[in-house]
């Protein structure tokens, strides 16, 4: 078994559901009392919070790429970013590393494409929603990804910083997002990506008309198939 490098604390929360899918999916597996073997560098959201909002893209790579070269250096055999919105930089991380960074997007598309989908929403931050990296990424998969208007994606992007970066989730706020899914299915989404790590806290398969992929058990499941298989 290979040692998975998880680089957490963006947020916290989503870093403690990472630690139990990956233990889980390694003993599911493996059976018995077996988990995985995780370093996890953990950092300070707040700050990794400040440089996305001021869209200093070239220290949060700086920040990645530090914490992925640590973690190689200490035996890890790949990398997970634990957050959607730091794969903005995915290329630059991968390019600093010799070992396989475990890209979301790549891997929630080969689970779009398993369901033979074409048309799917992307929820996340504003910057997942909007900068090319997520859609490129499926578009190369065939898929092609539907937005929130402007409105939505404030309400969407306000939450997860605001709210369920801290911790909270409101049973108000769950009902607004499930509003905007059903919007994006009229408007022809077969299926959403729950594109930030957060969300699939709030956001269930049972709360959706249509499939939700749930990016951080996607890509919990990618890295413990590498970790196992190679």
């Amino acid at each position: 078994m290979k040692t998975i490098g998880l680089i957490g604390g963006i947020t916290w929360l989503s870093t403690m559901d990472y630690y139990r899918l990956l233990n889980q999916k390694v003993n599911e597996q493996l059976d018995g009392v077996a988990s995985a073997k995780l370093l996890i560098s953990s950092l300070n959201f707040e700050e990794i919070k400040a440089l996305t909002i001021t869209n200093d893209w070239d220290a949060l790579a700086n920040i990645m790429s530090s914490e992925a070269k640590k973690l190689e250096a200490a035996g890890a055999g790949c990398i997970l970013m634990g957050a959607n919105t730091m794969h903005h930089i995915a290329d630059q991380v991968q390019a600093s590393i010799n070992i396989p960074l475990i890209h979301v997007a790549v891997e929630t598309g080969k689970q779009i494409v398993k369901l033979n989908l074409k048309k799917v929403a992307l929820l996340g931050t504003k910057y997942t929603m909007q900068l090319p990296f997520y859609k490129n990424k499926l578009a190369e998969q065939g898929i092609e990804t539907f937005i929130p208007n402007e409105t939505d994606m404030e309400y969407i992007n306000s939450a997860i910083y605001n709210e369920m970066g801290k911790g909270i989730f409101l049973p108000e706020r769950k009902a607004g997002f499930i509003q905007i899914i059903h919007q994006l299915k009229a408007a022809g989404a077969e299926g959403v990506i729950l594109g930030c790590t957060e969300i699939p806290i709030l956001i269930k398969q049972e709360d959706s008309p249509i499939p939700v992929f749930d990016t951080t058990a996607i890509h919990a499941t990618a890295a413990v198939n590498f970790a196992l298989n190679n």
